[in-house]
C-alpha cells in the first residue's frame, strides 16, 4: 500500500486489529471480561463489588453493550424478587488466551514502561 493509500485508509483498514481493540479494552470492559472469566457467574451487585468504583450506570451500560456483542450472557430468573446473572459466553471466553499474553507481557514489562516514564518526566 502506498503512503497515500495508507493515509486514506479507515482505521480498520490501517490497523486491523482496531476493531478488536475498540471492542474489547474500552473502559471497564476489560475488567468486566476479566471478573466474569475468574469467577464465573456473578449477579449485578457481586460484579459491581468486585469491580470498586463503577457506577451502577455504566456497568448497565457495559453489561448490555457486552450482551450485545456476543460477550456477556444474561439470565434472568423469574422469582420474587427476580434475580440477573452475567456470565461470559464462550465467545467471551476465547478472549482467554489475549487476557493471558497481555497478563505476561505486564509481568515482564510493565517496570521498564515505569522506567521509561520516570527518565522521560525527568529528562
Amino acid at each position: 500500500m502506498s503512503g497515500t493509500a495508507a493515509r486514506s485508509a479507515g482505521p480498520a483498514q490501517a490497523c486491523p486489529i482496531s476493531p478488536v481493540v475498540d471492542l474489547v479494552f474500552s473502559r471497564w470492559t476489560t475488567p468486566i471480561l476479566w471478573t466474569l472469566h475468574a469467577y464465573g457467574r456473578q449477579r449485578f451487585v457481586e460484579l459491581e463489588r468486585r469491580l470498586g468504583t463503577i457506577t451502577p450506570k455504566v456497568l448497565t451500560q457495559r453489561l448490555r453493550q457486552l450482551e450485545r456483542d456476543g460477550l456477556v450472557t444474561r439470565t434472568y430468573h423469574p422469582e420474587v424478587p427476580p434475580r440477573v446473572e452475567y456470565e461470559i459466553s464462550e465467545l467471551g471466553r476465547s478472549l482467554a488466551p489475549l487476557f493471558a499474553s497481555l497478563a505476561e507481557w505486564s509481568d515482564a514489562h510493565l517496570d521498564q514502561v515505569e522506567q521509561a516514564r520516570r527518565a522521560y518526566d525527568a529528562g
